[in-house]
C-alpha cells in the first residue's frame, strides 16, 4: 500500500496487451517497484512468461509453489519476474506450477488468459503505474 491506502499497480505490456497488476505489500514487491521500468526479451515457459530483472533482493516473504492464473511472482534464484497466465510444463491440472519456488508479489487485473494471444511477441515491458492522488 502507498500513502493514500491504494496497492501499488505495475503495468506489463507484451505484443499488443496491456494488463495491470496489483502488487502485495511485502518487501520483495517493494524492492521489485523501485527496480521498474524493465524490459527485455520474452521468455516462454508453457503459460508463464518471465522477464530478468536485475536488482531485486528476494525476500522469500511467501515462497511457494502453488501459484494460480493471474499471480505475478518473483523468483529470486533467476532474478526473474514471473506472470502466469495457465498451465506451465509441470502442471499436473489447470493450475499452473512454477520450475522453484516463488515468491508471490502480486495478482493481475482482470483475464490474465488474454496473454494467450501474444505468444510469439517478442519483447516484454513492465512498467510503475503512477496513481493519482484524488483531489481534496
Amino acid at each position: 500500500m502507498n500513502s493514500n491506502g491504494t496497492a501499488k499497480r505495475i503495468r506489463i505490456t507484451v505484443g499488443g496487451i496491456q494488463l495491470d497488476a496489483e502488487l502485495k505489500g511485502n518487501k520483495t514487491a517493494e524492492e521489485l517497484y523501485r527496480a521498474l521500468p524493465a524490459e527485455g526479451p520474452l521468455n516462454v515457459w508453457g503459460e508463464e512468461f518471465y522477464l530478468k530483472i536485475s536488482g531485486v533482493k528476494d525476500h522469500r516473504e511467501t515462497a511457494t509453489t502453488q501459484v494460480k492464473v493471474g499471480d505475478v511472482a518473483f523468483w529470486g534464484a533467476g532474478q526473474v519476474l514471473a506472470i502466469f497466465f495457465g498451465r506451465t510444463p509441470m502442471s499436473m491440472g489447470a493450475d499452473p506450477v512454477p520450475a522453484d519456488r516463488v515468491n508471490v508479489v502480486g495478482r493481475v487485473v482482470g483475464d490474465a488468459a488474454r496473454l494467450r494471444q501474444v505468444m510469439n511477441a517478442s519483447t516484454i515491458r513492465v512498467e510503475r503505474v503512477e496513481t493519482v492522488s484524488p483531489a481534496g
